[in-house]
């Protein structure tokens, strides 16, 4: 059996790897080059070097101000969605009557798009806010907590239902022999359950950092980057600069690929510590 998984090895991987490459790897090379381009089309872009690069951090502040206001997003996002999820995670492994339905209801904003969530959670949080006479694009804090809660809303659903399978898998050995040598339920979540579910919180830390970092439906529906790009995030930015400007398409390449290695960097260095804090079961 091994010698024939051997011998037909390749012919089965090939076509997998013929479709990644086009899918990914060529377009990827193509677009790393032409970020060193200036160009309309594919097939007139002109060899400029690293111009690109500098015009990418000097147009004035929307790069660089939309990296800020992207990381503090990323920051209290990336915190709240996994203390909530793992918060309801727990409530619901404690044989609560109804829990399937909770569960549902939970998960259920996950499926919903994220230009419909952006414009219906506009409505709702401007209904409050014209209460006191304003909106949530008079001011950028207003979108940035939008922001927050729209992404909570939407994606506490789907981490809780990874934080409950890692519990579920927690042997219940453990657990009883933790409260035989009375260990307190405070003592008993911190010293069994969190360590023994530390990979399904590498799953969510990955899966809440890059969706979060990565943002862009959600923000050119709720604020569209308003008051004066002040909520504009890196995603949308960089779509702005690429549609949004004649002559520029080169410069939106070039944020494209900074954004790439930025959150590429971030989501290995995420990885490989909460990896390191992992007990084998």
């Amino acid at each position: 059996m091994e010698k024939a998984l051997k011998k037909y090895f390749v012919i089965f991987t090939v076509p997998t790897l013929i479709a990644f490459a086009f899918a990914f790897i060529i377009p990827f090379i193509q677009g790393l080059y032409l970020s060193f381009c200036e160009f309309t089309t594919v097939g007139n872009a002109k060899w400029v070097g690293f111009e690109n690069y500098k015009l990418a951090f000097t147009e004035g502040q929307g790069f660089t101000r939309a990296l800020g206001f992207t990381a503090a997003f990323t920051v209290i996002s990336v915190i709240t969605i996994n203390i909530f999820a793992f918060a309801i995670a727990l409530m619901l492994t404690r044989k609560i009557k109804g829990t399937n339905l909770f569960r549902t209801v939970f998960f259920m904003p996950n499926l919903i798009g994220g230009i419909v969530l952006g414009y219906t959670w506009q409505q709702m949080i401007n209904a409050i806010l014209y209460q006191f006479e304003t909106t949530i694009v008079s001011d950028a804090k207003y979108g940035f907590w939008g922001l927050i809660i729209l992404m909570n809303w939407q994606m506490v659903g789907y981490m809780m239902i990874i934080y409950i399978a890692g519990l579920q898998n927690i042997p219940t050995d453990l657990i009883e022999a933790a409260k035989i040598d009375g260990a307190t339920s405070w003592q008993t979540l911190i010293k069994v359950k969190i360590p023994m579910v530390m990979s399904s919180i590498t799953i969510c830390m990955f899966l809440t950092l890059s969706n979060s970092f990565k943002l862009f439906d959600q923000n050119k529906a709720l604020t569209n980057g308003a008051p004066r790009n002040k909520t504009q995030m890196l995603a949308l930015n960089i779509y702005d600069t690429f549609y949004g400007k004649t002559g520029y398409e080169g410069v939106g390449q070039a944020k494209a690929v900074i954004f790439f290695i930025i959150v590429a960097v971030i989501a290995l260095a995420q990885l490989s510590f909460t990896r390191s804090k992992e007990v084998e079961q």
